[in-house]
């Protein structure tokens, strides 16, 4: 199941989307959808707090209050992972729809194949990502734990700390190899990004790139090495980038 917001301000706009979500759901028979609809950002953010936050948001950008470049960015900040679509008359809020870290970013009237493909897209990512693990072994035995609920490892004295999205974070039991083998089927996923002989971090959460360190959502600076700001700029960049929907206009 898929849980879906969708936000936009006005009622004829809410209710020409949600017939095309429903409609997509209904043509899917694998895509379960349970649609919450909203009029302004600030009762998304609120529903989003309470319940962890949604897989997918649909959202309008221009809206009276908080604009849904701040409500991704605000979801961003609450570690909500899910996938955000945009949809707008204009095509010069589509810079500022990284800063949220959009999905796809598509111009009203939305043509509904054109919407369909886009979910189909989402959808798929959603699912591979839900799926890709790492086993981590700790002192209560074998957990595996979501990619993309890492928001970074480091080599915390002789164990791997795994900081993960919720605030929470996990230790493995002691490790004897370096770091980078420990951290190598972190690694081999495109998201991550070697910072350092003690860091990994999830890309995804990466906010800004900074000299010496990384800022990562919820405030936490992870340290880069000398001389690879400039690779990890590049990462970043090629990694929303060379998302779906990078290409979307």
């Amino acid at each position: 199941m898929i849980k879906l917001a969708l936000c936009d301000d006005e009622a004829e706009q809410r209710e020409a989307i949600g017939n095309l979500l429903r409609e997509y759901a209904a043509s899917r028979p694998s895509f379960v959808l349970k649609m919450s609809i909203f009029s302004s950002g600030l009762d998304l953010l609120a529903a989003a707090e309470e319940c962890g936050g949604f897989d997918l948001y649909v959202l309008d950008i221009v809206m009276p209050g908080l604009s849904g470049i701040d409500l991704g960015v605000r979801l961003r900040e609450l570690y909500s992972g899910g996938t955000i679509v945009y949809l707008t008359v204009s095509p010069e809020y589509a810079v500022d729809s990284y800063a949220a870290r959009a999905f796809y970013y598509l111009m009203k009237p939305v043509e509904p194949a054109e919407l369909f493909r886009v979910l189909d897209l989402a959808a798929a990512a959603l699912e591979k990502r839900k799926a890709a693990c790492v086993a981590v072994r700790t002192k209560d035995g074998l957990e595996r734990v979501r990619l993309d609920e890492i928001v970074y490892a480091e080599l915390s004295g002789r164990t791997v700390r795994y900081h993960l999205a919720d605030g929470s974070s996990l230790d493995s039991l002691t490790v004897r190899s370096p770091f980078q083998e420990e951290a190598a089927p972190l690694l081999a996923d495109q998201r991550f990004f070697l910072c350092g002989a003690s860091f990994a971090v999830n890309l995804f959460y990466v906010t800004a790139v900074e000299k010496g360190f990384l800022r990562m959502d919820g405030g936490a600076r992870v340290p880069l090495a000398r001389g690879l700001a400039g690779q990890a700029k590049r990462r970043w960049s090629d990694f929303w980038l060379d998302a779906p929907g990078g290409d979307a206009l």
